[in-house]
């Protein structure tokens, strides 16, 4: 027993620094009580009693891991995060699977200040077959979204995807233009089904709590993509960011190919 004990705290806690040290004691704990409880006398029986737990750890909140989404009235899902996480890739990702599932969906390229992001949402939303609302580079970012908001209303979009800059999270002015867009899609699409979708690299590891948090304090985040996971990161952090913040994952991100954005499965990712 105290063997099977010892393997299980050295398979959790090779992961310590990707899931974090919280969940990690809280996983190992709960993994040795049920050594004891199952009566486990051997190591190879620790891997699926792990999974077990792990999986559900991240069902135990019964969070919503689906869109709030309609085919009978708008949607405007914002888009948010830092540089370099692949926000404008995953929403490009994200309009393509959701005209799979039958939905007209319209792009609002309101990342206005990063060179080239509107180009690159373009080609997106031609690949994609989708329509894209921009303005010039350096336009005012709201201005578009109340563009965009008009012609999703105009062309009968049920879903409208708004790219926004990479705002990193310790630049209190880009956090204001955040609110600001906010207060644009809550006057101009007040009736509107709301989705702020926080984008988060997985190679990122524990600062990506720090990221949500920050972003917490200026929106209301109703759910979480986690990119890059076709890396070498395991992106462990979504245990501290769906088990202890209770902010739900909704889709990641396992390759730079268009369908290559999946809806989150805690099964599947364990």
């Amino acid at each position: 027993l105290r063997s099977a004990e010892e393997q299980a705290i050295a398979v959790t806690t090779k992961a310590q620094a990707d899931i974090g040290m919280q969940s990690t004691i809280e996983i190992v704990d709960e993994l040795k009580d049920k050594i004891k409880e199952r009566s486990i006398k051997n190591a190879d029986q620790i891997f699926p009693l792990l999974k077990e737990i792990m999986e559900d750890k991240l069902d135990e909140k019964n969070l919503d891991n689906e869109l709030l989404i309609s085919n009978d009235k708008l949607s405007v899902i914002l888009v948010i995060g830092v540089n370099g996480v692949g926000k404008t890739t995953t929403i490009g990702k994200l309009a393509h699977n959701l005209k799979k599932e039958g939905h007209k969906v319209t792009l609002a390229a309101a990342d206005t200040f990063r060179a080239a992001a509107i180009e690159q949402l373009d080609s997106w939303a031609k690949e994609s077959n989708t329509q894209m609302i921009a303005h010039k580079e350096g336009s005012d970012p709201s201005a578009v979204i109340f563009d965009a908001i008009q012609a999703a209303k105009a062309n009968g979009s049920d879903v409208l995807i708004c790219d926004t800059a990479g705002r990193l999270h310790n630049k209190k002015n880009l956090m204001n233009e955040l609110e600001k867009i906010n207060r644009t899609i809550s006057t101009h699409a007040n009736n509107a089904n709301r989705e702020n979708l926080l984008v988060l690299d997985a190679t990122t590891g524990q600062n990506a709590i720090s990221q949500l948090r920050e972003f917490k304090n200026v929106c209301d985040i109703t759910g979480l993509i986690l990119t890059k996971l076709d890396g070498t990161a395991k992106g462990g952090v979504i245990f501290p960011l769906q088990v202890e913040l209770e902010v739900p994952i909704k889709y990641i991100g396992v390759g730079e190919g268009i369908d290559n954005l999946e809806k989150f499965d805690s099964k599947s990712f364990v």
